[in-house]
C-alpha cells in the first residue's frame, strides 16, 4: 500500500513537472511568436517606402502610356478631320464652280 502511494505521489510529481514544463514551453512559444510578429511588422514598415515608390512608378508608367494613347488617338482624329475637311472643301469648290458656270442649276 505504501509503495502504491509512493508510486502515485511520484506520478503526480512527474505530472506536475510535465505541466510546468509545458507551461514554460507555451510561454516561450508565445514570446517567440510575438517577437516574430514584431520582426515581420518592422520589416514590412521598412519596406513601405520601397512599396510606395514601386506603386508610384507603375502608376506614372500607366499615366504616361494613357497620355501617349490619348495623343495618338487625338492625332488620328485630327488627321481624319483634316482629310474630311479637304474633301468637303474640294466638293464645295466644285459646287461653287458649277453654280458660277451654270447659274440655271440653282
Amino acid at each position: 500500500m505504501e509503495d502504491e502511494l509512493q508510486r502515485l505521489l511520484d506520478a503526480e510529481l512527474q505530472a506536475e513537472a510535465l505541466v510546468k514544463e509545458a507551461e514554460l514551453e507555451r510561454e516561450h512559444m508565445i514570446r517567440q511568436a510575438l517577437e516574430d510578429a514584431r520582426t515581420a511588422e518592422a520589416q514590412f514598415e521598412a519596406r513601405l517606402p520601397e512599396l510606395r515608390n514601386s506603386f508610384l512608378e507603375k502608376a506614372e508608367e500607366r499615366a504616361v502610356q494613357a497620355v501617349a494613347e490619348q495623343a495618338r488617338r487625338y492625332e488620328e482624329r485630327r488627321a481624319q478631320l483634316t482629310r474630311l475637311g479637304r474633301d468637303r472643301e474640294e466638293e464645295a469648290i466644285q459646287a461653287a464652280i458649277r453654280v458660277l458656270t451654270d447659274p440655271d442649276r440653282l
